[in-house]
């Protein structure tokens, strides 16, 4: 385990486990849990959350570039938006990158999983909001091998190869998926009690 695992480990150890203002086990038990639909799936587009990473109207950077940008362990480069080079940890597979070549931002809900859960029902807007939430833990910079390996599977299907990240992971999604009140499968429900249990 590298030291920025462990560093990033202890201090979530120190907060608690919330999903907002709830513990994460009692927001889990608050989710509303449903079957996946494959009707509902087959009408999924990425294009209906986004088209590409939107620029803000302060320094023109884009979600991509605040997200790199606030996960850059390097030292300032100077450049408003960021450069290709710094340097970045990847939590899901214990990797430390130095080019934005070799990076992905994650949502950590997939789209595809959101908009099963219940995104299909949202205005375009709200997809919007939600493709690029800089708030919740929703997006994260990770190598783009582990995101292409985690493509849009749940827990059910897919856990972090770092298992010590798990508790982290777990939270973060169930954070997320409170807040936008989106449903749960039972398959995915048990796989986060489980990854909970790590905590």
């Amino acid at each position: 385990m590298t030291a920025v695992l462990m560093t990033a480990l202890l201090v979530s150890a120190t907060l608690p486990a919330q999903a907002g203002t709830l513990p994460a086990r009692t927001a889990l038990e608050r989710l509303q849990v449903k079957p996946a639909s494959a009707l509902v799936l087959a009408r999924y587009e990425r294009s209906k959350f986004m088209t590409g990473w939107r620029r803000d109207g302060v320094a023109g950077c884009d979600t991509r570039q605040r997200v790199l940008l606030r996960s850059d362990l390097s030292p300032g480069t100077g450049e408003e938006c960021g450069g290709t080079e710094g340097r970045w940890y990847s939590p899901y597979d214990d990797r430390t990158l130095t080019d934005t070549a070799h990076l992905d931002v994650d949502h950590v809900v997939p789209l595809a999983n959101a908009w099963i859960s219940g995104a299909w029902r949202w205005s375009p807007a709200r997809r919007h909001a939600f493709a690029h939430d800089l708030t919740r833990p929703e997006l994260v910079a990770v190598s783009e091998a582990v995101n292409l390996a985690k493509g849009g599977h749940s827990p059910a299907n897919w856990r972090p190869p770092v298992r010590a990240y798990w508790c982290v992971y777990a939270r973060d999604w169930i954070t997320v998926k409170h807040h936008y009140r989106l449903s749960v499968t039972p398959r995915e429900k048990s796989a986060l009690r489980d990854m909970l249990g790590t905590c």
